[in-house]
C-alpha cells in the first residue's frame, strides 16, 4: 500500500492539534496492517464524498481518503480531507 497525501490534506494537518497529529499517525500506522481494522470504523462515503471512504482519528476527528489505483501490485490511497466530523459533514 502507498499512502499519499493532498495538498488540502497537508494544510488541514498543519492547523491539527499537536494531539490530534499524533492519533492520526498511530491510526495510519492500523491503517497500514488492516485498512478494515475495528478501531478504524472504515467506511464509504455519499454525496460530495462519494467515492471516498472515512477512519476515525477521534470520537470526532475523522480522515478521509479514496482508492487511486494501483502501481506494481501495490493499492495507492490519496487521503484528502482531515476535520472534526462538523467540520468535514457540515
Amino acid at each position: 500500500m502507498i499512502i499519499k497525501f493532498t495538498d488540502n490534506f497537508r494544510r488541514q494537518y498543519k492547523k491539527a492539534d499537536v494531539r490530534i497529529r499524533k492519533k492520526l499517525k498511530l491510526r495510519l500506522e492500523i491503517f497500514k496492517k488492516n485498512p478494515n481494522g475495528p478501531q478504524l470504523k472504515n467506511h464509504p462515503l455519499q454525496r460530495e464524498y462519494e467515492g471516498h471512504r472515512s477512519i476515525d482519528i477521534t470520537s470526532d476527528w475523522r480522515a478521509i481518503y479514496r482508492k487511486a489505483g494501483k502501481v506494481d501490485d501495490e493499492v495507492i490511497i490519496y487521503f484528502t480531507a482531515l476535520g472534526t466530523h462538523s467540520q468535514l459533514y457540515g
